[in-house]
């Protein structure tokens, strides 16, 4: 890992957008860059979380480090307002945590519009506001996928299908942007289970319909697998936006191994 002043000299004065930054591993992440001097802002669906959340940056940071944009990500104008004002605050964007996610099977095509159609649009807004083809100074993008993407659960099949999607884009988009030379690396963040309120909407047949029935399943691989805590989905995530040799890359975070990165064996002729 790499030390703590180097991270602090690399994120000093940085700019930061994190969606779902209000709570859960949103919120972890927002603490740790303004801990290393970045400027953030915090985009989340929830008001009354995300003025609390301003509160409390405030008091620690100081009140001009810090906005709070109330925001649904599956309102493309909206998410594209959230993206501007970023830029109108600050003067210009440098990093992009597409964090925002449900777990909802009931309401299944919400859950596809959160966890990938707003990484796909939220991926293109940062380009536009940091690639190098939009004569921007690059940056970095990190879209959060799961552990699910590899541990497939029929409690949420619908889920499982939208991390699988944030992987492809995010590295054929890695992919892209080495060849068109957009100055902005590209990387996915893939956490085990994790101690937030997400994890708690798996109990409740109004998120998951029919496949509420497979709770204990779930319940029974959590216990597992066990949970881990949002604070070290944070230091991956400070890896990710630091090491300027990662492009392409899927962290993974579980509790057995850590933080640790998926190899892809080269497709053989």
């Amino acid at each position: 890992m790499r030390s703590l002043l180097h991270t602090i000299m690399a994120l000093n004065e940085r700019v930061a957008l994190v969606t779902g930054g209000a709570q859960g591993i949103g919120r972890a992440v927002v603490q740790a860059l303004m801990q290393n001097q970045a400027k953030v802002a915090v985009v989340d669906m929830n008001a009354s979380c995300g003025e609390q959340c301003k509160l409390e940056l405030d008091s620690e940071f100081g009140a001009d480090r810090s906005i709070f944009l109330q925001c649904d990500v599956t309102n493309a104008e909206a998410l594209t307002e959230a993206f501007q004002k970023t830029v109108d605050q600050f003067g210009h964007l440098d990093i992009v945590i597409n964090n925002a996610g449900i777990n909802n099977e009931k309401h299944w095509e919400k859950t596809i519009q959160v966890n990938l159609t707003s990484v796909i649009k939220g991926t293109y807004l940062g380009l536009e506001h940091m690639s190098k083809e939009y004569g921007k100074a690059g940056g970095s993008i990190i879209n959060v996928s799961s552990m699910a993407a590899f541990l497939h659960s029929p409690h949420q099949p619908v889920y499982t299908a939208t991390k699988h999607g944030v992987i492809g884009f995010s590295r054929a988009m890695a992919d892209a942007s080495s060849l068109g030379n957009y100055g902005v690396r590209i990387n996915v963040l893939c956490p085990a289970f994790v101690d937030t309120p997400l994890l708690h909407s798996v109990e409740h047949e109004d998120n998951m319909g029919k496949f509420v029935k497979f709770k204990d399943d779930f319940k029974k691989s959590m216990n597992h697998f066990g949970v881990l805590k949002p604070s070290l989905i944070a230091d991956g995530m400070m890896t990710l936006i630091t090491d300027d040799s990662l492009h392409g890359a899927v962290m993974k975070i579980t509790c057995s191994k850590g933080i640790h990165f998926h190899t892809y064996e080269p497709m053989s002729t």
